[in-house]
């Protein structure tokens, strides 16, 4: 049984800082790359950051530039994204996918997390 499972969601002002996990079990992080996508309520999903686990090579779409770092631990098979600087325009469901390409291109995944819950309001 493959899953990647988010946690580390809540409430946050703006300004503020959350860190999200991805933790994958039934399979190891070895050879893939881990993105975190998120959806706003009405819009379609959008990637946000991925990074490759063998080089752990990373990109960022230019709105989470500087502000987030995606971040793996091989030893407990688990991604972080470290959201600093928070937005209001952060406000989304928060999702981990795995590919076995590079990509940010959702349709790429091939597997997804539930999703974690991220607000941010003052």
């Amino acid at each position: 049984q493959e899953q990647l499972v988010e946690s580390g969601g809540g409430l946050a002002q703006p300004g503020g800082s959350l860190r999200l996990s991805c933790a994958a079990s039934g399979f190891t992080l070895d050879y893939y790359t881990i993105g975190w996508f998120r959806q706003a309520p009405g819009k379609g999903r959008e990637g946000v950051s991925c990074i490759t686990i063998t080089d752990g090579s990373t990109f960022y779409v230019d709105s989470v530039k500087g502000r987030f770092t995606i971040s793996r631990d091989n030893a407990k098979n688990t991604v972080y994204l470290q959201m600093n600087s928070l937005k209001p325009e952060d406000t989304a469901v928060y999702y981990c996918a795995r590919t076995p390409g590079r990509s940010l291109v959702q349709y790429d995944y091939d597997l997804w997390g539930q999703g974690t819950q991220v607000t941010v309001s003052s």
